[in-house]
């Protein structure tokens, strides 16, 4: 999210807070007891319920006050002693100055730089998600606590799925499986929001930060090919809506109990998302059950009018967004033009009334208007408990089992420890900063892979290789004969920020310049084969050195955070065994020829579209999605599965069963926790061998397949995993809980949830289990 005309006036506004607040480390709270004429006032009673409070605020505030509190960047009510709230920051991987909100101005001067998204995903460990948004809810606390921060609002995470290969926001994103993204957003919201893992643990809705779910719904395009992100009207069927672009969604609201949304820039079908009742108020709210409050992303409103031409005036815009169901505008627009709408009759105060009832709600369910935080729950966070070494760990942690190692020709990896030179040659081998990624703040430590290395070998001879990363022009001479004197050599390769980011899609997928033929030379002039390690969060066409036998080695890496260099030269090293798997598909350089703005995501084989993601691609692959090698073989069994045979009525809530055009049977699947969902449950036990001498830790995905898949059926879809850890020659067990309401329906092209007749098989590795589905 990035403000455009208005990011001169709101830096100058958040620099007037800086001051402010730098003379005085006290968080700003409204109720003070210590004030008799405010601590009076009803909505500061605590003994009353959040609903009846808020009714009491907002029924004393005029209408122009009214209409301030409707921004991100809200005014203080002075008369009432409400002081003024940020709702704009971040915390995608860590809390972070990229919003309004926070700053790292005063005591604390850094927080814990997590791995960027895509890469902690590659773990599939939900436990380990739940960990680092605790991590990051405790230190956005105690950047409040210590008067850094101007609000608890954060817009994180990012959920979208990760469609097409070229998005430069991919990288925000768990990758590119709606389960994968829901359960990431149940993980990381309930751990920010001070949740337990399993749910349920919030008392009275209070929370010790806010999280919100971004950006709703059916975003993944920033700026490609001349179409921009504030324009594009992305042209969704009801089919790909119902399992794909909204379930990630879904789960962020109903099981989550996420605290916001984010409405995003885009049309969809048309309509502005921000602008569309049907998707905020029917189906967030009424469908699912929706509680928070919906922020827009920036400028969004302003380009209803400005940019989509949906409205037909300002005050048309405002009318648009606050009936759909918005309450708050990341911008001025609402601050400029919703008086003129009301005064037009266009907008009724009461739709005011109904936004800020939600924005004031957010606001007491953190408790900023319960008086002195000091003496609150969570008001003993502090500053001993940011960049803590638990959290530091935490972070090396979630870069060790993310990595994933793609190649390993003749065991090349680990290498020993005894060797006695190293060349390590690359653009990203000696950058700290291009580990961190986007959205992140200042991280607690700097280390750069580089540094890393030479902590296992002394004698590491390091060379650029290319001027910059986009490699315009590169020294391949100079790191040939850097590479000739080494035993071993390691190639820091990939994209950065300049390549793939917020408003900037990629137009190929091969690497940078002249990247390419820095590596080939490097690796045929060395004395070995080397290891490539890939720096970026967007998949990077490398089948060239796929196939090169010179290339012995190869780890995706993504941007891993303030602790990933450390983490490569473990996995190097063989200190850790790689097990993390690929959360997206690695897609072939030709993929480029089908447009960004195609959003089916089922193929078309009459017209040669090849479809989206691992569930529909049909043409070659890279690297597979769930793709991951490890130090260690891993076997697989299916010890145990307690189902083999289901039938239509058993599973219907109505006992009966319809047909479609095709003469199949199915019976529709709206809701999948109903007695009879309940009663169909089955458990599948498997059993997992480590067959090497490592211990190891590595993502166990157990996918759902089914017979034929035509019709739309997605070609396998990822059902449970889960990451193991076993001993060298030891094995465990797992067991996975299939739900056949929820693993095992489809969307048809009306966009209704199914399950059809016919033969399910449950797959782990090269093992298949069959499940046969009756009529």
């Amino acid at each position: 999210m990035r403000l455009g005309n208005i990011q001169l006036l709101l830096l100058c506004l958040t620099l007037t807070a800086v001051l402010l607040l730098t003379e005085s480390t006290q968080p700003p709270f409204a109720c003070d007891s210590s004030k008799p004429a405010t601590k009076s006032f009803p909505f500061c009673k605590t003994t009353l319920p959040i609903s009846a409070r808020v009714k009491d605020l907002v029924s004393r505030l005029t209408l122009d006050e009214k209409i301030l509190q409707l921004v991100n960047t809200a005014p203080a009510i002075p008369r009432l002693g409400i002081p003024a709230y940020e709702w704009w920051s971040e915390a995608l991987h860590g809390v972070s100055n990229s919003g309004y909100g926070i700053r790292f101005n005063g005591t604390i001067k850094s927080a814990t730089s997590f791995p960027q998204v895509i890469l902690t995903a590659a773990s599939f460990d939900a436990r380990l998600w739940y960990r680092i948004g605790q991590a990051i809810g405790l230190e956005a606390r105690a950047v409040y606590n210590q008067g850094q921060a101007n609000g608890m609002t954060f817009w994180a995470p990012n959920i979208n799925v990760f469609r097409d290969p070229r998005w430069g926001r991919g990288q925000e994103t768990p990758g590119e499986d709606p389960l994968v993204s829901g359960k990431y957003a149940i993980s990381y919201v309930r751990g920010v929001q001070g949740d337990n893992f399993e749910g349920g643990g919030l008392k009275d809705g209070h929370l010790q930060a806010s999280a919100c779910c971004k950006h709703f719904t059916a975003y993944d395009l920033d700026h490609w090919n001349g179409v921009s992100r504030f324009g594009y009207d992305a042209k969704v069927t009801k089919q790909d809506l119902a399992d794909t672009y909204q379930p990630p969604f879904q789960s962020c609201i109903q099981r989550a109990g996420a605290s916001g949304i984010m409405c995003a820039y885009n049309r969809v079908n048309g309509v502005p998302n921000c602008a569309d009742e049907n998707l905020l108020s029917n189906i967030a709210r009424k469908q699912w059950g929706f509680k928070g409050y919906i922020t827009s992303d920036c400028d969004a409103v302003s380009i209803i009018y400005d940019v989509h031409k949906y409205a037909k005036t300002p005050e048309d815009a405002v009318a648009d967004v606050l009936k759909a169901g918005m309450d708050v505008d990341c911008g001025f627009y609402l601050k400029n033009h919703t008086k003129s709408a009301v005064q037009k009759k266009k907008v009724l105060e009461s739709d005011i009334d109904r936004a800020l009832t939600n924005l004031f709600t957010m606001r007491m369910r953190l408790g900023l208007f319960n008086g002195n935080p000091a003496t609150l729950p969570y008001g003993s966070i502090g500053p001993n408990q940011v960049c803590t070494k638990a959290h530091q760990d935490l972070a090396l942690d979630a870069a060790r089992n993310g990595i994933v190692l793609l190649k390993n020709s003749a065991k090349l990896l680990p290498l020993k420890k005894t060797i006695s030179s190293l060349a390590v040659i690359g653009p990203n081998a000696n950058s700290a900063y291009t580990l961190i990624g986007n959205y992140a703040g200042p991280p607690c430590k700097s280390i750069e892979p580089l540094k890393a290395l030479q902590s296992y070998v002394k004698n590491t001879q390091y060379h650029k290789g290319c001027n910059f990363v986009n490699c315009t022009s590169a020294s391949i001479n100079e790191a040939v004969e850097v590479a000739k004197k080494a035993d071993y050599v390691v190639l820091f390769m990939g994209l950065d920020q300049g390549e793939e980011r917020e408003d900037f899609d990629r137009v190929d997928l091969v690497l940078p310049g002249k990247q390419r033929d820095l590596i080939s030379s490097v690796a045929k002039a060395a004395k070995k084969p080397v290891i490539l390690v890939m720096i970026c969060g967007g998949p990077v066409d490398i089948s060239f050195a796929k196939r090169d036998p010179k290339i012995g080695g190869i780890l995706w890496a993504g941007y891993p955070g303030e602790s990933g260099g450390i983490a490569l030269a473990e996995i190097i090293f063989g200190d850790h065994n790689p097990g993390g798997k690929l959360p997206m598909t690695w897609y072939p350089k030709e993929f480029v020829k089908i447009p960004m703005t195609d959003m089916r995501m089922r193929p078309q084989p009459s017209s040669g579209y090849p479809g989206r993601t691992y569930r529909f691609y049909t043409g070659r692959k890279v690297f597979l999605f769930g793709y991951g090698l490890s130090y260690s073989k891993y076997t697989y069994e299916f010890v145990s599965v307690t189902q083999n045979k289901l039938s239509l009525t058993q599973i219907s809530s109505t006992g009966s069963t319809l047909q479609n055009s095709d003469s199949v049977h199915y019976t529709p699947i709206t809701d999948t926790e109903t007695e009879s969902c309940e009663k169909s449950k089955f458990s599948a036990t498997i059993g997992i061998q480590n067959h090497g001498e490592m211990e190891g830790k590595h993502a166990v995905l157990l996918f759902v397949k089914q017979d034929g898949i035509g019709n739309g059926k997605a070609r396998k879809q990822l059902a449970a995993f889960e990451s193991v850890k076993t001993k060298g020659g030891e094995g465990v067990e797992v067991e996975f809980v299939i739900n056949p309401c929820e693993h095992f329906r489809t969307a048809n092209e009306d966009g209704l949830m199914v399950i059809e007749e016919g033969s399910r098989y449950l797959a782990v590795g090269d093992q298949q289990y069959e499940i046969s589905v009756s009529a």
